[in-house]
């Protein structure tokens, strides 16, 4: 059914039309490798732009503000069960827009203004909303922060001893730029010496955790917060979970009254969609091949004689030092990106330049998973990454790099004109 006379994009407005044709063509032709991307699946995006787009639904299922939500609450419904199978927990709520939303409702719904906050050290890989200054999270608690130490490792026993002497309400555990398995269980041992919550922020190995291929928080955080993009290649959002009817409660409340206004219904169905495909027995090999593609791409870039932050990977990305080059995660961005290949410039342990310009980059291997890849081309790339780094200002080799790159990545293609 079609109640709209110029539904197609192109008849309604040729200038954003022409936008995401090149948006699909740089994203067909170029090698995504940003940790923190991904593509989802046609349905996905379908799901995205359908009608549900239209819908008001302040509340929860079944207890709405407004009327005709009927379908609307059992596509919230289908998330929120289908999330809580895939974690194995008892309560989520899948309405926050975004995993920074998210953490700031757990933030609000458990800690008063000025409370303690002990998180992962920004420089060090955790994130904007562990207690970094510019953020909320640094602005309105008390924020402390352990980081890792000389290997690149997090030593539990000296994030104990800081939790001992700062006496946090609450610990974060969880990173954007850490290449190590947490243990989410050590975690649990210092929050309750100290008596703290334990708040594990999974958003970068949500889609591991749910194939069994990284330890998972349950049972040991009171809280979890994640993105539902990343490596669960769902929609742009976030998600609460825990098993504690109490905290469940209040984390409701934090996000509708406290944060938002209506729901996101058409994303929250698109959550739905992402999930059920995670639920397939397919996940657990499109998850596992994203932890040895990751792999490779660390060994060859060791193998070229560059640092890699803790010498290696257990997930899905690689931090790439470079204290001991001449030139800045700025340069190597732009330069990777001349060649086809898109990261992004990161801060690294021992930092020693500005946060936009950083000693480090960040490559991840979830987007080229999902495009079919595998350890063949990821060596392939890890060494043309290489060369590129190698040479970084000859703008010639980028070129040419970019076009072999190109021929590659169309053997890949993931999405076409009819998928959008």
């Amino acid at each position: 059914m079609s109640f709209i006379s110029n539904a197609n994009l192109e008849t309604a407005d040729k200038e954003i039309f022409d936008l995401v044709e090149q948006e699909c063509e740089r994203q067909t032709d170029h090698l995504e490798m940003i940790a923190s991307e991904n593509f989802t699946s046609p349905a996905v995006m379908e799901t995205m732009g359908s009608v549900f787009t239209n819908k008001y639904a302040e509340g929860y299922p079944y207890k709405r503000y407004y009327g005709g939500c009927e379908f609307a609450d059992k596509a919230e419904q289908l998330a929120i069960d289908r999330a809580c199978e895939i974690f194995g927990c008892n309560y989520a709520n899948v309405q926050p827009h975004s995993g920074s939303q998210a953490n700031g409702a757990v933030y609000a719904a458990l800690l008063k203004a000025g409370d303690k906050i002990l998180g992962m050290d920004l420089s060090h890989g955790g994130h904007l909303t562990h207690g970094s200054k510019p953020s909320f999270s640094g602005k309105n608690y008390s924020a402390f922060y352990y980081g890792v130490e000389l290997d690149g490792r997090i030593n539990y026993d000296r994030v104990l001893d800081i939790a001992k002497i700062v006496q946090p309400k609450i610990i974060v555990c969880g990173a954007s730029a850490y290449a190590r398995e947490i243990d989410f269980k050590r975690f649990r041992e210092i929050a309750d010496e100290v008596g703290a919550i334990l708040f594990a922020d999974i958003a970068h190995i949500a889609g591991l955790v749910a194939a069994g291929e990284h330890m998972s928080p349950f049972p040991y955080a009171d809280v979890v917060t994640t993105t539902t993009h990343k490596t669960l290649r769902g929609p742009r959002g976030g998600m609460i979970m825990c098993n504690d009817e109490d905290i469940a409660k209040k984390i409701n409340s934090a996000i509708f009254p406290g944060l938002q206004g209506g729901p996101l219904v058409h994303v929250m169905a698109a959550k739905a969609v992402a999930f059920k495909e995670i639920l397939a027995p397919e996940w657990k090999a499109y998850a596992k091949q994203v932890k040895a593609n990751a792999a490779v791409l660390g060994k060859v870039l060791m193998d070229r004689g560059y640092d890699i932050v803790s010498n290696g990977t257990d997930n899905h990305l690689v931090l790439v030092s470079f204290l001991n080059k001449d030139f800045s995660g700025k340069d190597a961005d732009a330069a990777l990106g001349n060649a086809g290949i898109t990261v992004n410039k990161n801060t690294v342990p021992g930092e020693t330049r500005s946060p936009f310009v950083t000693s480090g980059i960040r490559v991840g291997s979830p987007a080229l998973t999902a495009r079919g890849m595998k350890e063949a081309e990821f060596e392939v790339i890890g060494n043309k990454i290489c060369d590129v780094l190698d040479d970084i200002n000859n703008t010639d080799l980028q070129a040419n790099i970019k076009e072999e790159l190109k021929q590659l990545a169309r053997n890949f293609v993931i999405y076409n004109k009819s998928t959008y």
